[in-house]
């Protein structure tokens, strides 16, 4: 089995990690991965694609894991519960997601997320998020394996 060693904490992780089991840091990859695909203004691609959401208003669709790319959900006026548990709303299927793992709340005119308690953590932007964070059009979320993208 091959290691991959973590640049911020030093410990010792699985190859296939993309992040510290200790410390949450990004792990350094020698070759590509996913990645979340990136729109400037004026791009017609990026046009085309959002006109493919199926919905209006605030969207959080999946970029990358679990063969789910390019679904759409759609926040719940109050709150939205995200986790591995079927009674969740938006319902992420793997182990590396916990059974209550983030909510999305109003606070507002605006939309936070807040990660609740997790093993792994939630991640906006690539950084840790330990208190609730507002998002912005175009944040990248991290759930376990599943990258997400916020559209306002």
């Amino acid at each position: 089995m091959s290691y991959v060693y973590c640049s911020q904490c030093g410990f010792q992780n699985p190859e296939a990690a993309n992040f510290c089991a200790r410390c949450g840091a990004p792990l350094p990859r020698d070759q590509p991965t996913d990645a979340t695909m990136a729109f400037t203004l004026g791009d017609d691609d990026a046009a085309a694609a959002l006109e493919e959401i199926p919905v209006k208003g605030p969207t959080l669709v999946v970029r990358s894991g679990g063969g789910r790319e390019g679904e759409a959900f759609e926040p719940k006026p109050d709150r939205t519960l995200i986790g591995r548990s079927p009674e969740c709303d938006i319902f992420l299927d793997d182990v590396t997601v916990s059974r209550r793992h983030a909510i999305v709340r109003r606070a507002g005119a605006a939309l936070e997320i807040e990660d609740l308690g997790s093993l792994n953590g939630t991640y906006v932007n690539r950084k840790r998020i330990e208190s609730p964070g507002r998002l912005a059009d175009g944040n990248e979320l991290q759930i376990g394996k599943y990258r997400l993208t916020f559209f306002a």
